[in-house]
């Protein structure tokens, strides 16, 4: 039962983290585009960093639910005396996820505050400037996401 429930806490995370940049890169930020640049940069730092909060959950779940079930795995094969072989897929989502969530930090930790800090100080070419590097990190990170996802359903 308490594999069902981390099993589903993972794919909920996933969800979350994946959906949330399909529906920022794809519908949010071509809507926001209409906006001029002090309103639209605006709504883009409150947007974010919300999503961000709620990302750096999901991230948490997301890396210790998995490295728990592949723990687990292990663990039984080697207590019914097998040897452990993960499964070419499991290794291709492992990676795509410490990779994914290396780059989270850097959007995170690194380039959204230097836009929200030259949103605060109203300095909107620098906000541009952020929120592009953002942009393209997030297009990146969605392609990432997208290729583990395929990786476990498509093996």
């Amino acid at each position: 039962m308490f594999y069902s429930i981390l099993k589903f806490a993972h794919i909920l995370a996933v969800i979350l983290w994946v959906g949330g940049m399909i529906f920022a890169y794809c519908f949010l930020r071509p809507a926001a585009a209409a906006l001029e640049p002090p309103q639209r940069l605006q709504l883009m730092r409150g947007v974010l960093g919300r999503f961000l909060n709620a990302v750096l959950w999901s991230v948490v779940v997301v890396l210790a639910s998995g490295a728990w079930m592949i723990g687990r795995s292990a663990r039984q094969a080697a207590e019914s005396g097998g040897s452990f072989h993960m499964p070419p897929s499991w290794t291709a989502m492992a990676t795509l996820g410490i990779l994914m969530a290396v780059i989270f930090g850097h959007i995170r930790y690194a380039l959204y505050p230097r836009l929200a800090n030259a949103v605060q100080a109203g300095q909107w070419p620098a906000a541009g400037a952020a929120m592009g590097s953002i942009k393209t990190w997030v297009a990146v990170n969605l392609a990432l996401g997208l290729l583990a996802v395929a990786a476990v359903v498509l093996g």
